[in-house]
């Protein structure tokens, strides 16, 4: 494993910044830099070099051409293993770039903020990919991090192998890399298909964000994970064990209609994606009791969606029978002691 000698730092989001660089100049790498991240290296107090210098080409286009220069991408892509590429870099005075950091503009965050198309297309990011893609392509030499959570990861490795990473770091690295840049085209394609009014692409692309892997699938013996475009499902679990696909498949159905009731009235029971029971009664544990007679056969080990606040009352109710979730709008504090005690069921 060859040390780094050459690491090229360009981060929108520098949380943790300090933390990389003072573990990475441990091993007197030397950073490259350009833009918001060289000045903030250099206010952090540590040597590097600014990206204009070293390529001696100054930025154009208002920032737009930075870190698009044969030096950078020469450096990166460079196969350590073919004397004609050592060549190449040695007659052009070039230099092997050894480790990539980048993450890219906030293009997600920004949509979400403004509607000024202008702005928004200055926060597509071309050079960060870009970089990012081809030290992918050359993870047998090079490691490449787009997450500020692989940073303590990276500085374990290279520690661990006194200056160097592993291959099976780098490769790692490298599937992260590829799905980051696929997920960040994916939200810029799904940008101009909403604004151009395009309900059917000629291509689909979606871009999701793991948030949990769940407890089995389908199935007992199926394994399963929930993905979604959001960080926030809307639901916050409070209690429980982990949850299966057959849960989040009936907290949906539930929430949907408990969600078709009137605002802060009702009690819907689900299981295995079918109604069991609903009630509108206005006195709610009256209201529960309605929808669980219903049918009670099919309600054990459902899941109850209370489209109100839980109260202590209803909370011993609840307690007698068996439920897998239960969902309300809010839940007393003595009404969520009392459903904690419960070991198999979880309280969203």
């Amino acid at each position: 494993m060859k040390k780094i000698k050459r690491a090229l730092i360009s981060v929108s989001n520098k949380t943790n910044l300090r933390f990389l660089l003072k573990n990475l100049k441990k091993f007197n790498i030397k950073f490259i830099s350009s833009g918001g991240t060289y000045k903030e290296i250099k206010k952090m107090g540590f040597k590097c070099e600014e990206v204009s210098k070293y390529t001696d080409s100054s930025e154009i286009l208002s920032g737009r051409v930075k870190t698009l220069h044969p030096k950078i991408h020469a450096g990166i892509l460079s196969n350590r293993k073919l004397k004609s590429h050592r060549n190449d870099l040695q007659k052009n005075n070039y230099y092997e770039i050894d480790l990539v950091i980048v993450n890219f503009y906030p293009f997600q965050k920004v949509i979400k903020k403004t509607k000024n198309h202008e702005k928004i297309l200055e926060n597509i990011d071309i050079g960060g990919p870009t970089m990012v893609r081809a030290a992918a392509k050359n993870y047998n030499s090079v490691a490449v991090v787009t997450k500020i959570s692989q940073y303590k990861d990276l500085v374990e490795n290279i520690n661990k192998n006194k200056g160097a990473t592993s291959l099976d770091f780098r490769k790692n690295a490298a599937i992260e890399a590829f799905g980051e840049t696929a997920f960040y085209e994916s939200l810029i394609y799904e940008y101009f298909n909403q604004i151009s009014s395009i309900e059917f692409p000629k291509k689909l692309v979606l871009g999701f964000d793991l948030l949990e892997k769940l407890r089995y699938g389908e199935n007992p013996h199926q394994k399963g994970a929930i993905y979604t475009p959001s960080v926030d499902l809307g639901v916050e679990k409070l209690n429980g064990k982990q949850l299966s696909y057959n849960n989040y498949s009936d907290i949906f159905a539930a929430l949907q209609l408990s969600k078709s009731l009137p605002k802060n009235l009702g009690t819907v029971i689900v299981k295995h994606g079918n109604p069991c029971g609903v009630s509108l009664h206005k006195n709610n544990a009256h209201s529960f009791m309605l929808a669980y007679k219903c049918d009670p056969i099919s309600a054990f080990g459902g899941i109850v969606s209370c489209n109100f606040r839980i109260s202590k009352k209803l909370a011993i109710e609840l307690n007698k029978l068996f439920f897998e979730v239960i969902i309300g709008i809010g839940f007393d504090k003595e009404a969520l002691t009392i459903l904690k005690r419960k070991k198999k069921c979880s309280d969203n």
